[in-house]
């Protein structure tokens, strides 16, 4: 493969994940306008935004074991059909059903995105995981900075939420003519010769099923609040909560660009430690804030948190874990989606029955237990002489 091609690959890849943070970004600036609209409550707004994760998690889970039979290229074909069908839908809709499936359609996009772009970047840079796929993934906050900033924009000149949502369809369009016509290569544990047996056998591993109970906890760290933070911290902070958002995931968007520099000083379980620290603190000053200094204070704190937990998740199974494939990083996405399909309507229920600020207060407890366990891991680590990358047939230290 061409270093040209490598290069275009990766940055389609970026575009398409900038797609999946705009639908994230902007339906959460527009959940007020569609409840008011269709007369939905809290925990029915819950509903909608959770839908897409949903699909989003069965697609990854179907993605990344079609990856090397239908090969990437299909899928992400498949994924810009759902991208535009879905937010077609959701622009004309005109009950609650209509914006469900205008949602599903989405979230199937998005996990076929998911399925695909990860184990790409893994295949096209095998000896920097970590690192890229936290570039890449950098792309999700920068995608939600934009849309917050479009859809502030918009609200300024008085247009309504299907204008914000036709937006998306402008990315959409760009990452599927990048994509057209590109060479895609098999995945690395095809190359290697690693056969589906071997890798499902991986699957099988406790520890990799470790991984996967604290990406259940970290996607809902993250991405849990970060869906309700526009409508919570408008009634609360008296100011745009959208803006925070884009506050935030612009600070998400620096941290991941210069993960790799952490990496080559601190092992990725380190930095999962003090993400997990940073992000339960900002969670609470949070759910504290009530104007605007401490506001952003407060979520300066938790986006130095919650910044290096997806990619560095998914770095640490593909490095940890390869002859699993496409197979092990879509279980990872899967788990981290529909941590997130629960999540969000269990705090939409408290924000109607307790109050918006016991919906963040609640989610800081789940940082406290990923602490303890990333410190067991740590310690087992280190007593077996530090964090160890597994390559394809060897093994060796960074």
């Amino acid at each position: 493969m061409s270093i040209e091609n490598s290069r275009r690959l990766f940055r389609a890849s970026c575009v398409a994940l900038i797609v999946d943070a705009l639908t994230f970004a902007i339906r959460g600036d527009i959940m007020r306008e569609l409840g008011s609209q269709f007369s939905l409550s809290q925990a029915q707004l819950g509903w909608v935004a959770s839908a897409a994760f949903w699909l989003s998690t069965f697609s990854i889970l179907l993605g990344g074991q079609l990856c090397d039979l239908l090969g990437m290229g299909r899928l992400l074909r498949a994924a810009f059909v759902g991208h535009v069908l879905g937010i077609l839908i959701t622009i004309f809709a005109s009950d609650f059903s209509q914006l469900l499936v205008g949602a599903l359609c989405i979230g199937l996009a998005n996990g076929l995105v998911e399925a695909t772009i990860s184990p790409l970047v893994a295949t096209v840079h095998s000896h920097q995981k970590t690192e890229k796929l936290n570039v890449l993934h950098a792309w999700f906050p920068g995608g939600i900075v934009l849309g917050g900033l479009i859809a502030f924009g918009l609200t300024q000149t008085a247009l309504n939420w299907q204008v914000k949502t036709a937006v998306i369809l402008v990315p959409t369009f760009i990452y599927g003519l990048m994509f057209l016509g590109q060479k895609f290569p098999p995945t690395e544990r095809v190359q290697h010769g690693i056969s589906a047996v071997g890798m499902y056998r991986e699957s099988l591993r406790p520890s990799f099923w470790l991984f996967v109970f604290c990406m259940l906890l970290t996607a809902s760290t993250e991405l849990g609040p970060g869906q309700w933070i526009p409508s919570i911290l408008t009634n609360t902070a008296h100011l745009p909560g959208i803006l925070v958002l884009a506050w935030i995931n612009g600070l998400m968007v620096i941290g991941r660009f210069y993960a790799g520099k952490l990496v080559e000083r601190i092992s990725p379980v380190t930095l999962l430690i003090f993400a997990a620290g940073l992000s339960g603190v900002g969670l609470v000053l949070l759910s504290v804030a009530n104007s605007p200094m401490p506001t952003f204070l407060a979520a300066t704190v938790f986006a130095l948190g919650v910044c290096y937990f997806w990619p560095t998740m998914l770095g640490v199974t593909s490095e940890r874990f390869p002859a699993g494939g496409a197979l092990l990083m879509a279980i990872m996405g899967a788990a981290g989606n529909v941590s997130v399909a629960i999540s969000l309507p269990v705090m939409g229920k408290i924000y109607d029955t307790n109050g918006p600020h016991m919906a963040l207060r609640s989610v800081s407890l789940l940082p406290v237990v990923l602490i303890a366990i990333f410190l067991g891991v740590w310690a087992r680590d280190r007593a077996a002489g530090g964090y160890r990358v597994t390559s394809l047939g060897a093994e060796h230290e960074p």
